[in-house]
């Protein structure tokens, strides 16, 4: 008895220091599903590398897969292997389909599954390929705000999986056939990852577009990345007399917007995420506005009020899923974030989300906080505590008044003999 005690207290403690067990997945079809990922949107013509991050994760979290499993990716209503269908060209390395290059005809769903004896897990990606005449920039392209006179860095986003490259990005800006040119006389300054603006101005608003050329299978194939800034303020110009600066506002005919200014339901400002430290998180920005307006109204998410894909969050953090449903109140416009694998440094993190289109802004403010889960199990561990002195109490009753039934009945024989 006193042996199982401690047996006991071991899982007790280990239980409440340990790491909660992650949430139970839906089920469908036969196969655990995950959270789908965020949906991807590239050029024809370039080299796209298909990942499934969420999945892995919860494989990760959970354990399921060794480190030699394979994995099936396929594309909906297409064969088992998305790779099998186009073997030169689309090529699956573990948990990823190389399109080397894209096509339009690739746009669609694509799963990538592991299955064991015991389990079958399952994640989904939609994957948008655009023909470049018939590129859509408002989804290719990564909003930023910026305001006049601060200090931009832009950094070329998601291009993690190219890393292997040593050649320089090269920056473009809206149409323009030639790369931008840093130095003297340029208002750009430049490195291999990222361009900057030491003092942002209006003119500076518009498209930029990082591009590189990297080898793959000792074939050369075109990535690109556009980023779409937005400038806000009046210009800031400087008079003769050294050291004081004046604002000149740039003279508009006055306009009266015909639209409300859209409304953040969702999140709450000041409200707190909670966390467990490991896990994956999923949140949603929901905007309400006329539907007239959806498309002119911008939604995004700051990081330390910091772009998503320049904060230190980049490589774990996703954004993307834009969404435009109807309510009875107008247009609902949600957009996802999704962060991976909470660290104790994201603790206290601050999350903004932005919208605005020509009537106005709005923005909320958020903040990561880590779940403290010891007294959530400690709870647990007392409850599993109790009930297994409960059954240790009800097999010792049981036992003992066996015993006693035996005594009672050997003393009742021995008392007839005696008569």
């Amino acid at each position: 008895m006193v042996h199982l005690l401690l047996m006991l207290a071991a899982v007790v403690v280990q239980d409440a220091y340990g790491r909660p067990a992650p949430p139970p997945l839906r089920m469908k079809g036969g196969c655990y599903v995950t959270s789908s990922e965020v949906g991807l949107f590239r050029v024809e013509g370039e080299a796209v590398i298909l990942s499934f991050p969420m999945f892995a994760r919860v494989l990760h979290v959970r354990r399921i897969a060794p480190s030699s499993a394979r994995y099936v990716i396929s594309k909906a209503n297409g064969s088992d292997s998305a790779a099998a269908e186009d073997k030169e060209r689309v090529v699956q390395s573990d948990k990823q389909l190389w399109f080397l290059p894209a096509k339009a005809s690739d746009s669609g769903e694509y799963t990538c599954t592991y299955r064991n004896e015991t389990y079958c897990v399952t994640g989904s990606i939609r994957l948008h390929v655009y023909e470049p005449r018939a590129a859509d920039m408002e989804k290719l392209s990564f909003p930023i705000t910026a305001t006049v006179g601060e200090e931009l860095t832009l950094k070329c986003p998601s291009i993690g999986d190219f890393n292997s490259t040593c050649r320089l990005i090269e920056w473009y800006k809206d149409s323009a056939p030639s790369r931008l040119q840093p130095g003297r006389g340029s208002s750009f300054q430049w490195n291999n990852r990222s361009l900057s603006i030491p003092k942002v101005q209006r003119s500076d608003a518009g498209v930029y577009t990082c591009q590189l050329n990297v080898v793959i299978n000792n074939q050369q194939f075109k990535v690109s990345r556009a980023l779409l800034l937005h400038v806000e303020g009046p210009d800031l110009s400087i008079t003769s007399d050294p050291g004081r600066t004046t604002t000149t506002t740039t003279t508009t005919t006055s306009y009266t917007p015909k639209f409300q200014r859209p409304v953040i339901v969702s999140p709450l400002n000041g409200s707190v995420y909670e966390i467990q430290e490991g896990s994956a998180e999923e949140m949603f920005c929901r905007v309400l506005t006329e539907c007239e307006a959806a498309d002119a109204t911008e939604v995004t998410w700051l990081v330390n009020s910091q772009p998503v894909e320049s904060s230190y969050l980049d490589g774990r953090a996703l954004q993307g899923g834009r969404r435009v449903t109807r309510t009875s109140e107008g247009c609902q416009i949600e957009l996802r974030l999704i962060v991976l694998a909470i660290t104790e440094k994201d603790a206290s993190t601050e999350l903004r989300c932005v919208t605005q289109n020509q009537a106005g802004r709005q923005e909320v403010v958020t903040h990561l906080q880590l779940e403290d889960s010891t007294f959530t199990w400690l709870l647990v561990a007392v409850v599993a505590g109790s009930c297994f002195l409960t059954v240790v109490s009800v097999f010792l009753c049981a036992l003992f008044k066996s015993k006693r039934k035996k005594k009672m009945d050997y003393f009742l024989a021995r008392q007839n003999s005696t008569f």
